[in-house]
């Protein structure tokens, strides 16, 4: 959530108010919208970025949880034709019917650390916005981000860099925030592959293959396919599937790039 002015957080809701000026015209700026761009903002709190994208870019779509805050955005806004405050869960809320073309809006937000996984999947949910901004827990931005071959480097950055090209921008302090979260926080910034080159049917074959794999990072892929419950491949479609997708059987999962797990997943039986 973001806010300019002091106020009490709902600890329940996982707010925590982005206080630093500085640091919000960065993370507007940082979205590159302008005035003929569509742009949805994830949980606008008491509107610390929606100010300074109200009026400056052609529609403007705020997706709120809090009753209160719900309720505040929409009296401030009443009236405009290019702001819409829509009162709902952005997990199970459809804003797309309020853009002109979703596949071309931009999508901002400081979403709360504890459902930051679901967010980051909403958002990249077919038709993919241009560009998503989001400030998120450092740790699960490292995790985006994270290379291959390390420690970070698992199911989430796979499943985001499937489809998206992920790039950390900065470091956001703890003391950027009201009240202060107990870690620190960073932004990134995700941009949907053009074309579109995983299928939706690929996807749900990809999130089976990964959360299979990195729940037995240590182990071979070939023990993964053919053992895991989720899985269960046998001896044979575990070499038809490893070649296919142009891997050894005796790699571990850290060791393949997010191309190349798509690749495997549609060899999948």
């Amino acid at each position: 959530m973001t806010d300019p002015r002091p106020g009490r957080a709902k600890r329940s809701l996982g707010q925590n108010f982005l206080v630093d000026p500085n640091l919000q015209r960065k993370i507007v700026a940082a979205v590159g919208a302008g005035p003929d761009d569509e742009v949805v903002e994830i949980g606008p709190g008491r509107g610390a970025l929606t100010e300074h994208l109200a009026g400056r870019v052609r529609r403007l779509v705020l997706v709120e949880l809090d009753d209160d805050l719900a309720s505040q955005l929409a009296d401030r806004y009443a009236g405009r034709d290019d702001v819409v405050v829509l009162h709902g869960d952005v997990l199970k809320t459809d804003w797309t019917d309020q853009l002109e073309d979703p596949a071309q809006a931009r999508v901002v937000g400081n979403i709360p650390y504890n459902i930051t996984s679901p967010i980051v999947f909403r958002v990249l949910e077919q038709p993919r916005p241009h560009s998503i901004v989001l400030l998120m827990q450092k740790e699960v931005a490292e995790r985006i981000a994270a290379p291959v071959g390390t420690k970070a480097y698992g199911a989430l950055s796979v499943g985001v860099r499937a489809v998206a090209r992920a790039e950390r921008l900065f470091g956001v302090g703890r003391n950027a925030f009201r009240p202060v979260p107990g870690v620190d926080s960073a932004v990134v910034r995700l941009t949907p592959n053009r074309p579109v080159s995983v299928r939706p049917e690929d996807e749900v074959q990809l999130r089976r293959l990964t959360r299979a794999t990195f729940q037995w990072r240590r182990k071979q892929m070939q023990k993964t396919l053919r053992d895991h419950p989720d899985l269960r491949l046998t001896p044979d479609q575990v070499v038809a599937a490893c070649s296919a997708a142009g891997i050894e059987p005796t790699f571990r999962p850290e060791e393949l790039a997010p191309d190349t797990f798509v690749a495997l997943a549609r060899a999948l039986p």
